[in-house]
Protein backbone atom coordinates (compact mmCIF):
# COMPACT_ATOMS: atom_id res chain seq x y z
CA UNK A 1 0.00 0.00 0.00
CA UNK A 2 1.44 3.40 -0.96
CA UNK A 3 1.81 6.28 1.48
CA UNK A 4 -1.02 8.12 -0.22
CA UNK A 5 -3.31 5.10 0.02
CA UNK A 6 -2.46 4.78 3.72
CA UNK A 7 -3.30 8.45 4.27
CA UNK A 8 -6.71 8.05 2.70
CA UNK A 9 -7.34 4.79 4.51
CA UNK A 10 -6.75 6.68 7.73
CA UNK A 11 -9.39 9.25 6.80
CA UNK A 12 -7.27 12.03 5.33
CA UNK A 13 -9.98 14.11 3.65
CA UNK A 14 -9.40 15.43 0.14
CA UNK A 15 -9.25 19.23 0.34
CA UNK A 16 -9.92 20.01 -3.32
CA UNK A 17 -13.58 20.79 -2.71
CA UNK A 18 -12.56 23.22 0.04
CA UNK A 19 -10.46 25.04 -2.56
CA UNK A 20 -13.54 25.14 -4.80
CA UNK A 21 -15.45 26.73 -1.90
CA UNK A 22 -12.74 29.35 -1.38
CA UNK A 23 -12.68 30.11 -5.12
CA UNK A 24 -16.49 30.42 -5.06
CA UNK A 25 -16.37 33.01 -2.27
CA UNK A 26 -13.48 34.99 -3.76
CA UNK A 27 -15.16 35.09 -7.19
CA UNK A 28 -18.35 36.31 -5.50
CA UNK A 29 -16.50 39.28 -4.02
CA UNK A 30 -14.10 40.03 -6.90
CA UNK A 31 -16.79 40.05 -9.60
CA UNK A 32 -20.00 40.84 -7.72
CA UNK A 33 -18.74 43.83 -5.79
CA UNK A 34 -17.56 45.53 -8.95
CA UNK A 35 -18.61 44.09 -12.30
CA UNK A 36 -22.19 43.16 -11.47
CA UNK A 37 -22.68 46.25 -9.30
CA UNK A 38 -21.14 48.81 -11.67
CA UNK A 39 -24.20 48.91 -13.92
CA UNK A 40 -26.36 49.77 -10.90
CA UNK A 41 -23.93 52.52 -9.83
CA UNK A 42 -23.72 53.71 -13.45
CA UNK A 43 -26.21 56.59 -13.53
CA UNK A 44 -25.41 57.83 -10.02
CA UNK A 45 -21.72 58.14 -10.93
CA UNK A 46 -22.57 59.90 -14.20
CA UNK A 47 -24.76 62.41 -12.37
CA UNK A 48 -22.12 63.01 -9.69
CA UNK A 49 -19.32 63.82 -12.11
CA UNK A 50 -21.40 65.22 -14.98
CA UNK A 51 -19.99 62.63 -17.33
CA UNK A 52 -21.44 60.99 -20.43
CA UNK A 53 -22.28 57.30 -20.52
CA UNK A 54 -19.23 56.78 -22.66
CA UNK A 55 -17.14 58.41 -19.94
CA UNK A 56 -18.52 56.24 -17.16
CA UNK A 57 -18.19 53.16 -19.37
CA UNK A 58 -14.50 54.02 -19.87
CA UNK A 59 -14.07 53.56 -16.10
CA UNK A 60 -14.69 49.83 -16.21
CA UNK A 61 -12.72 49.56 -19.45
CA UNK A 62 -9.68 51.13 -17.76
CA UNK A 63 -10.04 48.74 -14.84
CA UNK A 64 -10.18 45.68 -17.07
CA UNK A 65 -7.41 47.11 -19.25
CA UNK A 66 -5.02 47.37 -16.31
CA UNK A 67 -5.91 43.82 -15.33
CA UNK A 68 -5.17 42.64 -18.87
CA UNK A 69 -1.80 44.43 -19.01
CA UNK A 70 -0.75 42.94 -15.68
CA UNK A 71 -2.13 39.47 -16.43
CA UNK A 72 1.06 37.97 -17.96
CA UNK A 73 3.04 39.09 -14.90
CA UNK A 74 0.37 37.85 -12.50
CA UNK A 75 0.09 34.57 -14.39
CA UNK A 76 3.81 33.91 -14.00
CA UNK A 77 3.59 34.85 -10.32
CA UNK A 78 0.68 32.45 -9.79
CA UNK A 79 2.71 29.59 -11.29
CA UNK A 80 5.75 30.47 -9.19
CA UNK A 81 4.65 31.81 -5.77
CA UNK A 82 2.10 30.66 -3.16
CA UNK A 83 -1.39 31.44 -4.42
CA UNK A 84 -2.54 32.65 -1.01
CA UNK A 85 0.06 35.44 -1.08
CA UNK A 86 -0.94 36.76 -4.52
CA UNK A 87 -4.66 36.51 -3.76
CA UNK A 88 -4.35 38.24 -0.37
CA UNK A 89 -2.39 41.14 -1.89
CA UNK A 90 -5.06 41.44 -4.57
CA UNK A 91 -7.89 41.48 -2.02
CA UNK A 92 -6.13 44.16 0.00
CA UNK A 93 -5.66 46.28 -3.13
CA UNK A 94 -9.28 45.89 -4.22
CA UNK A 95 -10.64 46.65 -0.75
CA UNK A 96 -8.46 49.75 -0.50
CA UNK A 97 -9.66 50.83 -3.93
CA UNK A 98 -13.31 50.58 -2.91
CA UNK A 99 -12.65 52.67 0.19
CA UNK A 100 -10.88 55.34 -1.88
CA UNK A 101 -13.71 55.39 -4.45
CA UNK A 102 -16.06 56.31 -1.63
CA UNK A 103 -14.09 59.50 -0.90
CA UNK A 104 -13.01 60.45 -4.45
CA UNK A 105 -13.91 64.02 -5.39
CA UNK A 106 -13.27 64.24 -9.14
CA UNK A 107 -13.82 62.04 -12.17
CA UNK A 108 -10.04 61.83 -12.67
CA UNK A 109 -9.51 60.56 -9.15
CA UNK A 110 -12.33 58.05 -9.58
CA UNK A 111 -10.87 56.60 -12.78
CA UNK A 112 -7.30 56.50 -11.45
CA UNK A 113 -8.43 54.60 -8.35
CA UNK A 114 -10.42 52.18 -10.49
CA UNK A 115 -7.47 51.57 -12.78
CA UNK A 116 -4.71 51.21 -10.20
CA UNK A 117 -6.26 49.66 -7.11
CA UNK A 118 -9.34 47.83 -8.37
CA UNK A 119 -7.74 46.86 -11.68
CA UNK A 120 -4.74 45.24 -10.02
CA UNK A 121 -6.80 43.77 -7.19
CA UNK A 122 -9.34 42.12 -9.48
CA UNK A 123 -6.54 40.61 -11.56
CA UNK A 124 -4.61 39.26 -8.58
CA UNK A 125 -7.51 37.81 -6.58
CA UNK A 126 -10.13 37.15 -9.25
CA UNK A 127 -10.81 34.61 -11.97
CA UNK A 128 -7.19 34.21 -13.09
CA UNK A 129 -6.14 33.18 -9.58
CA UNK A 130 -9.21 31.13 -8.68
CA UNK A 131 -9.11 29.22 -11.99
CA UNK A 132 -5.44 28.42 -11.36
CA UNK A 133 -6.26 27.20 -7.85
CA UNK A 134 -9.11 24.93 -8.93
CA UNK A 135 -7.22 23.62 -11.98
CA UNK A 136 -4.31 22.64 -9.75
CA UNK A 137 -6.61 20.49 -7.63
CA UNK A 138 -8.66 18.87 -10.41
CA UNK A 139 -7.83 17.17 -13.70
CA UNK A 140 -10.50 14.57 -14.44
CA UNK A 141 -13.30 16.71 -12.99
CA UNK A 142 -11.78 20.05 -13.92
CA UNK A 143 -14.76 21.37 -15.91
CA UNK A 144 -17.25 20.50 -13.19
CA UNK A 145 -15.06 21.93 -10.41
CA UNK A 146 -14.46 25.16 -12.35
CA UNK A 147 -18.19 25.40 -13.04
CA UNK A 148 -19.08 25.06 -9.36
CA UNK A 149 -16.44 27.60 -8.31
CA UNK A 150 -17.56 30.05 -10.99
CA UNK A 151 -21.14 29.97 -9.71
CA UNK A 152 -19.86 32.42 -7.11
CA UNK A 153 -19.64 34.93 -9.97
CA UNK A 154 -23.25 34.37 -10.98
CA UNK A 155 -24.59 34.18 -7.43
CA UNK A 156 -23.05 37.58 -6.80
CA UNK A 157 -24.97 38.78 -9.83
CA UNK A 158 -28.20 37.48 -8.31
CA UNK A 159 -27.63 39.17 -4.98
CA UNK A 160 -25.42 42.21 -5.52
CA UNK A 161 -27.49 44.31 -7.98
CA UNK A 162 -30.35 44.43 -5.48
CA UNK A 163 -28.02 45.17 -2.56
CA UNK A 164 -26.30 47.87 -4.61
CA UNK A 165 -29.66 49.40 -5.56
CA UNK A 166 -30.71 49.45 -1.89
CA UNK A 167 -27.40 51.02 -0.81
CA UNK A 168 -27.61 53.73 -3.48
CA UNK A 169 -31.27 54.48 -2.83
CA UNK A 170 -31.02 54.62 0.96
CA UNK A 171 -27.48 55.84 1.53
CA UNK A 172 -25.68 56.85 -1.68
CA UNK A 173 -23.16 55.37 -4.11
CA UNK A 174 -20.17 56.50 -2.03
CA UNK A 175 -21.40 54.67 1.04
CA UNK A 176 -21.94 51.60 -1.13
CA UNK A 177 -18.29 51.51 -2.17
CA UNK A 178 -17.15 52.13 1.44
CA UNK A 179 -19.21 49.11 2.54
CA UNK A 180 -17.74 46.92 -0.18
CA UNK A 181 -14.21 47.97 0.71
CA UNK A 182 -14.64 47.09 4.37
CA UNK A 183 -16.15 43.68 3.59
CA UNK A 184 -13.36 42.82 1.14
CA UNK A 185 -10.56 43.62 3.58
CA UNK A 186 -12.18 42.16 6.69
CA UNK A 187 -13.45 38.90 5.17
CA UNK A 188 -11.44 37.98 2.08
CA UNK A 189 -7.86 38.60 3.19
CA UNK A 190 -8.02 36.41 6.35
CA UNK A 191 -9.97 33.65 4.56
CA UNK A 192 -7.44 33.39 1.74
CA UNK A 193 -4.45 33.37 4.08
CA UNK A 194 -5.99 30.67 6.27
CA UNK A 195 -7.41 28.22 3.73
CA UNK A 196 -5.71 28.47 0.33
CA UNK A 197 -3.28 25.65 -0.51
CA UNK A 198 -1.69 26.04 -3.94
CA UNK A 199 -1.79 22.38 -5.04
CA UNK A 200 -2.59 18.98 -3.55
CA UNK A 201 1.00 17.74 -3.74
CA UNK A 202 1.93 20.26 -1.01
CA UNK A 203 0.02 18.19 1.54
CA UNK A 204 0.67 14.74 0.10
CA UNK A 205 -2.53 14.47 -1.95
CA UNK A 206 -3.25 14.07 -5.66
CA UNK A 207 -5.67 15.91 -7.99
CA UNK A 208 -9.32 14.79 -7.91
CA UNK A 209 -8.72 12.94 -4.64
CA UNK A 210 -7.08 10.02 -6.41
CA UNK A 211 -4.82 7.76 -4.35
CA UNK A 212 -2.79 6.32 -7.24
CA UNK A 213 -0.98 8.57 -9.69
CA UNK A 214 -1.42 5.94 -12.41
CA UNK A 215 -5.15 6.71 -12.46
CA UNK A 216 -4.49 10.30 -13.59
CA UNK A 217 -3.55 11.50 -17.09
CA UNK A 218 0.17 11.99 -17.64
CA UNK A 219 0.92 15.61 -16.68
CA UNK A 220 2.39 17.98 -19.23
CA UNK A 221 5.76 19.57 -18.39
CA UNK A 222 6.03 23.37 -18.10
CA UNK A 223 5.88 24.96 -21.54
CA UNK A 224 8.16 27.62 -22.91
CA UNK A 225 6.46 30.84 -23.97
CA UNK A 226 7.19 30.18 -27.62
CA UNK A 227 5.58 26.75 -27.41
CA UNK A 228 2.14 27.96 -26.35
CA UNK A 229 2.26 31.15 -28.43
CA UNK A 230 2.69 29.06 -31.58
CA UNK A 231 -0.17 26.73 -30.67
CA UNK A 232 -3.27 27.38 -32.81
CA UNK A 233 -5.55 26.60 -29.87
CA UNK A 234 -4.09 29.58 -27.99
CA UNK A 235 -5.11 32.07 -30.66
CA UNK A 236 -8.46 30.49 -31.48
CA UNK A 237 -9.37 30.61 -27.80
CA UNK A 238 -8.25 34.25 -27.61
CA UNK A 239 -10.56 35.08 -30.51
CA UNK A 240 -13.59 33.15 -29.23
CA UNK A 241 -13.42 34.15 -25.57
CA UNK A 242 -12.40 37.73 -26.41
CA UNK A 243 -15.46 38.20 -28.63
CA UNK A 244 -17.80 36.59 -26.09
CA UNK A 245 -16.43 38.68 -23.21
CA UNK A 246 -16.76 41.81 -25.39
CA UNK A 247 -20.43 41.12 -26.05
CA UNK A 248 -21.23 39.95 -22.53
CA UNK A 249 -19.64 42.89 -20.73
CA UNK A 250 -21.26 45.40 -23.08
CA UNK A 251 -24.65 43.76 -22.54
CA UNK A 252 -24.42 43.42 -18.77
CA UNK A 253 -23.07 46.86 -17.94
CA UNK A 254 -25.70 48.60 -20.07
CA UNK A 255 -28.59 46.30 -19.14
CA UNK A 256 -29.77 48.28 -16.10
CA UNK A 257 -29.42 51.73 -17.78
CA UNK A 258 -31.26 50.37 -20.83
CA UNK A 259 -34.22 49.26 -18.72
CA UNK A 260 -34.40 52.44 -16.65
CA UNK A 261 -34.36 54.40 -19.93
CA UNK A 262 -37.54 52.51 -20.86
CA UNK A 263 -39.21 53.76 -17.70
CA UNK A 264 -38.70 50.83 -15.34
CA UNK A 265 -37.53 51.44 -11.77
CA UNK A 266 -33.99 50.78 -10.63
CA UNK A 267 -35.24 47.86 -8.54
CA UNK A 268 -37.10 46.33 -11.52
CA UNK A 269 -34.02 46.71 -13.71
CA UNK A 270 -31.80 45.23 -10.99
CA UNK A 271 -34.14 42.24 -10.76
CA UNK A 272 -33.52 41.48 -14.45
CA UNK A 273 -29.75 41.68 -13.85
CA UNK A 274 -30.15 39.30 -10.92
CA UNK A 275 -32.17 36.81 -12.99
CA UNK A 276 -29.51 36.97 -15.71
CA UNK A 277 -26.90 35.99 -13.17
CA UNK A 278 -29.21 33.36 -11.66
CA UNK A 279 -29.46 31.56 -14.97
CA UNK A 280 -25.69 32.02 -15.22
CA UNK A 281 -25.42 29.68 -12.21
CA UNK A 282 -27.35 27.03 -14.11
CA UNK A 283 -25.15 27.65 -17.16
CA UNK A 284 -21.91 27.27 -15.21
CA UNK A 285 -23.01 23.99 -13.66
CA UNK A 286 -24.39 22.66 -16.95
CA UNK A 287 -21.50 23.61 -19.21
CA UNK A 288 -18.88 22.78 -16.58
CA UNK A 289 -20.23 19.23 -16.52
CA UNK A 290 -20.74 19.02 -20.30
CA UNK A 291 -17.17 20.03 -21.12
CA UNK A 292 -15.91 16.98 -19.16
CA UNK A 293 -18.06 14.76 -21.42
CA UNK A 294 -18.63 16.52 -24.77
CA UNK A 295 -16.55 17.85 -27.60
CA UNK A 296 -15.84 21.32 -26.25
CA UNK A 297 -16.82 22.88 -29.60
CA UNK A 298 -20.34 21.55 -29.27
CA UNK A 299 -20.60 22.99 -25.76
CA UNK A 300 -19.36 26.38 -26.97
CA UNK A 301 -21.86 26.42 -29.84
CA UNK A 302 -24.69 25.60 -27.46
CA UNK A 303 -23.66 28.48 -25.21
CA UNK A 304 -23.40 30.90 -28.13
CA UNK A 305 -26.79 29.80 -29.45
CA UNK A 306 -28.45 30.45 -26.09
CA UNK A 307 -26.93 33.92 -25.92
CA UNK A 308 -28.00 34.81 -29.46
CA UNK A 309 -31.58 33.71 -28.73
CA UNK A 310 -31.64 35.86 -25.61
CA UNK A 311 -30.21 38.89 -27.40
CA UNK A 312 -32.79 38.62 -30.19
CA UNK A 313 -35.65 38.45 -27.68
CA UNK A 314 -34.36 41.48 -25.75
CA UNK A 315 -33.82 43.44 -28.95
CA UNK A 316 -36.97 42.63 -30.90
CA UNK A 317 -39.80 42.01 -28.40
CA UNK A 318 -41.22 44.97 -26.45
CA UNK A 319 -42.16 44.87 -22.79
CA UNK A 320 -40.60 43.96 -19.47
CA UNK A 321 -41.46 40.25 -19.43
CA UNK A 322 -39.96 39.42 -22.86
CA UNK A 323 -36.82 41.33 -21.90
CA UNK A 324 -36.61 39.30 -18.68
CA UNK A 325 -37.02 36.01 -20.58
CA UNK A 326 -34.37 37.03 -23.11
CA UNK A 327 -32.00 38.00 -20.30
CA UNK A 328 -32.41 34.52 -18.79
CA UNK A 329 -31.47 32.79 -22.06
CA UNK A 330 -28.53 35.16 -22.39
CA UNK A 331 -27.42 34.49 -18.80
CA UNK A 332 -27.58 30.71 -19.23
CA UNK A 333 -25.29 30.79 -22.28
CA UNK A 334 -23.00 33.37 -20.74
CA UNK A 335 -22.56 31.28 -17.59
CA UNK A 336 -20.70 28.51 -19.37
CA UNK A 337 -17.90 30.63 -20.82
CA UNK A 338 -15.64 30.86 -17.74
CA UNK A 339 -15.54 27.13 -16.85
CA UNK A 340 -15.14 26.15 -20.50
CA UNK A 341 -12.21 28.54 -20.93
CA UNK A 342 -10.45 27.13 -17.87
CA UNK A 343 -11.11 23.54 -18.91
CA UNK A 344 -9.68 24.12 -22.40
CA UNK A 345 -6.56 25.90 -21.11
CA UNK A 346 -5.93 23.18 -18.54
CA UNK A 347 -6.42 20.33 -21.03
CA UNK A 348 -4.38 21.94 -23.82
CA UNK A 349 -1.44 23.35 -21.85
CA UNK A 350 -1.32 21.54 -18.49
CA UNK A 351 -1.38 22.52 -14.81
CA UNK A 352 2.24 23.65 -14.65
CA UNK A 353 1.74 26.36 -17.29
CA UNK A 354 -1.88 27.26 -16.54
CA UNK A 355 -1.24 30.67 -14.96
CA UNK A 356 1.27 31.76 -17.59
CA UNK A 357 -0.95 30.70 -20.48
CA UNK A 358 -4.15 32.22 -19.11
CA UNK A 359 -2.24 35.38 -18.20
CA UNK A 360 -0.68 35.61 -21.65
CA UNK A 361 -4.12 35.36 -23.22
CA UNK A 362 -5.44 38.42 -21.41
CA UNK A 363 -3.66 41.24 -23.35
CA UNK A 364 -4.68 40.08 -26.85
CA UNK A 365 -8.15 39.20 -25.56
CA UNK A 366 -8.41 42.66 -24.04
CA UNK A 367 -7.97 44.29 -27.44
CA UNK A 368 -11.30 42.69 -28.38
CA UNK A 369 -12.97 42.41 -24.99
CA UNK A 370 -12.56 45.98 -23.77
CA UNK A 371 -14.27 47.54 -26.78
CA UNK A 372 -17.74 46.26 -25.83
CA UNK A 373 -18.69 48.54 -22.93
CA UNK A 374 -17.47 51.90 -24.36
CA UNK A 375 -18.80 50.97 -27.82
CA UNK A 376 -22.33 50.54 -26.44
CA UNK A 377 -21.96 53.79 -24.45
CA UNK A 378 -20.79 55.66 -27.54
CA UNK A 379 -23.71 54.30 -29.59
CA UNK A 380 -26.13 55.52 -26.93
CA UNK A 381 -24.54 58.96 -26.71
CA UNK A 382 -24.63 59.24 -30.53
CA UNK A 383 -28.05 57.79 -31.36
CA UNK A 384 -30.03 57.99 -28.13
CA UNK A 385 -30.58 54.21 -27.84
CA UNK A 386 -28.74 50.89 -27.87
CA UNK A 387 -30.26 49.22 -30.96
CA UNK A 388 -27.21 49.55 -33.21
CA UNK A 389 -24.89 48.32 -30.46
CA UNK A 390 -26.81 45.12 -29.78
CA UNK A 391 -27.34 44.45 -33.48
CA UNK A 392 -23.57 44.61 -33.86
CA UNK A 393 -23.16 42.21 -30.95
CA UNK A 394 -25.36 39.64 -32.70
CA UNK A 395 -23.13 39.83 -35.79
CA UNK A 396 -20.05 39.31 -33.60
CA UNK A 397 -21.56 36.09 -32.27
CA UNK A 398 -21.38 34.68 -35.80
CA UNK A 399 -17.64 35.40 -35.96
CA UNK A 400 -17.17 33.73 -32.56
CA UNK A 401 -19.11 30.64 -33.66
CA UNK A 402 -16.93 30.38 -36.76
CA UNK A 403 -13.72 30.68 -34.74
CA UNK A 404 -14.82 27.77 -32.53
CA UNK A 405 -14.14 25.51 -35.52
CA UNK A 406 -10.41 26.16 -35.08
CA UNK A 407 -10.28 24.78 -31.52
CA UNK A 408 -8.96 21.22 -31.26
CA UNK A 409 -8.70 20.18 -27.60
CA UNK A 410 -9.94 17.07 -25.80
CA UNK A 411 -11.37 18.14 -22.44
CA UNK A 412 -13.10 14.83 -21.71
CA UNK A 413 -12.26 13.03 -18.48
CA UNK A 414 -10.95 10.00 -20.39
CA UNK A 415 -8.34 11.95 -22.37
CA UNK A 416 -4.73 10.77 -22.43
CA UNK A 417 -3.05 14.06 -21.45
CA UNK A 418 -4.10 16.83 -19.07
Amino acid sequence: MTALTEQFAQGNRFLGWRMVGVAFFVDFIAVGFFFYSYGVFFKAIAVEFGDSRLGVAVGITLTQGVGAILAPILGRALDRYPLKLIMAIGALSMGTGFLLLGVSSTALQFYLILSIFVGFGAGAMGQLATSKLVSNWFVLKRGMALGIAATGISLSGVIMPNISAALITNYGWREGFLFYGAVTIILVVPLVLKFVISKPEEIGQLPDGETEISRLPTPKPPLKTREFLTDRNFWMLVMVIGLLFCIQSGTLIHMVPQLTDRGYTLYSASFVASCTAGFGILGKLTFGSLVDRWDVRHALWLGIGSQVLGQLIMLLLPGYTPFLIGACFFGFGMGGVVPMQGAVVGAAFGRASFGRVLGAMRPPMAVIHLAGVPFAGWIYDTTGDYTAAFTTFIVLYLFAAGAVMGISVNTKANRVLN
